[in-house]
């Protein structure tokens, strides 16, 4: 183990991870942002969660590739009158999951406005990822899946049909969500790391030949 390693490896057993991700849950009142966020954290639905006032958060450290992840997962309030407070949480939200309840479709309709929010605050690299909460009542259904899928492909982003109650899709959510921001923070890492580059190679002639090999 050389000392990089030496040093990360001191640093995860301080902090008990390596990674650590802000995710943020947007989408209107009632949609079910609280559900998912207690059925990802504390394995747990209860159908009485009252509305969220303003900010509250959860934490859940998962393991991805071999590495220790920390999901700081930030519930905001979907009503109006809480906008102003919960706009100045996307700066540092590296992931966004947007909710829309399938038995509402004016929650549906509403995405395309979370949408126009995070374009106008958060990071312009931020991931996202369009849900389509309580798919277990399929019976009240007003939007479709197919519906949901067109608008996720009309922004480029990754879409899932999900239930907390019945805890359908929840881990699949979080982790793809999880994944792709390591994978580009990964890549991001990757572009700053300085080339290595072997030395001129002699010829059997013992002059330098010129090639080089680099390493990224």
């Amino acid at each position: 183990m050389d000392y990089v390693d030496a040093a990360s490896s001191l640093a995860v057993a301080s902090r008990g991870y390596e990674y650590l991700f802000k995710l943020l849950f947007i989408g209107d009142s009632g949609v079910g942002k609280t559900s998912m966020i207690y059925r990802f954290s504390d394995d747990k639905f209860s159908s009485a969660f009252i509305h969220t006032i303003g900010i509250d958060f959860k934490i859940r450290t998962i393991e991805l590739d071999g590495k220790k992840i920390k999901l700081q997962i930030w519930d905001t309030a979907g009503q109006e009158r809480f906008r102003t407070i919960t706009t100045a949480y996307y700066r540092g939200a590296m992931g966004i999951m947007l909710v829309y309840d399938i038995t509402n479709i004016k929650s549906f309709d509403n995405i395309r406005n979370w949408i126009r929010n995070i374009e106008d605050h958060a990071s312009a690299d931020v991931e996202k990822m369009i849900l389509g909460n309580k798919c277990d009542m399929d019976d009240r259904r007003q939007v479709s899946k197919e519906r949901g899928e067109q608008l996720a492909i009309e922004y480029g982003i990754k879409f899932m049909e999900t239930s907390a109650k019945a805890s359908i899709n929840v881990e699949d959510a979080f982790f793809t969500l999880a994944r792709d921001i390591k994978a580009k923070m990964d890549r991001k890492l990757d572009a700053t790391q300085p080339q290595k580059s072997f030395p001129d190679r002699p010829s059997e002639s013992g002059h330098k030949t010129g090639w080089r090999c680099s390493i990224l």
